[in-house]
C-alpha cells in the first residue's frame, strides 16, 4: 500500500513539473516588411524576417506558405532551442506582374503556444520607363 501511494506521489510530481513548462513560443522582430519603391527593371527584392523561441521547449516552425506564387519564402527547419534566433527569407518576384503597389502574407505555422502567424510584405514596383 505505501509503495502504491508512493508510486501516486511521484507521478503527480513529475506531471506538475512537465505541465508547468511553457511550451514553445515564436517571437517575430516584425511582422511587416516594406520594400518601398523599386523599379520594374530589377522586380527581384528580398527581405528576413528573424524571430526568436522565447518558450522553454524546442520551436519548430511547420510551414510558411505564401499568398500567391511571386512570393516564395523558406525558413529554418531544425529546432529553435529556447532564446536561439531562426529567420524567414521571403524573396517577391515581380516579374510579370503589373507596376503599382503590392501587399502579400505569408502564414507560419509553428508548433508554439500560438500556432498561427501572419507575416507581410508589401512595396510599390514603379513602371520601367518612370523609373528612368
Amino acid at each position: 500500500m505505501k509503495k502504491l501511494l508512493l508510486m501516486t506521489v511521484m507521478l503527480l510530481g513529475c506531471m506538475t513539473v512537465a505541465l508547468a513548462q511553457k511550451p514553445a513560443e515564436i517571437k517575430f522582430d516584425k511582422t511587416t516588411h516594406n520594400f518601398g519603391k523599386f523599379s520594374e527593371k530589377e522586380p527581384v527584392v528580398n527581405c528576413t524576417f528573424t524571430f526568436t523561441n522565447v518558450g522553454e521547449q524546442p520551436l519548430v516552425v511547420n510551414q510558411a506558405v505564401a499568398s500567391c506564387g511571386c512570393t516564395v519564402p523558406e525558413y529554418t527547419k531544425s529546432p529553435i532551442q529556447p532564446g536561439q534566433k531562426g529567420e524567414i527569407k521571403v524573396t517577391y518576384n515581380g516579374t510579370g506582374k503589373f507596376p503599382g503597389h503590392f501587399k502579400k502574407s505569408i502564414t507560419v505555422r509553428a508548433n508554439g503556444a500560438v500556432e498561427m502567424t501572419r507575416l507581410y510584405i508589401e512595396g510599390d514596383m514603379e513602371d520601367a520607363e518612370v523609373s528612368q
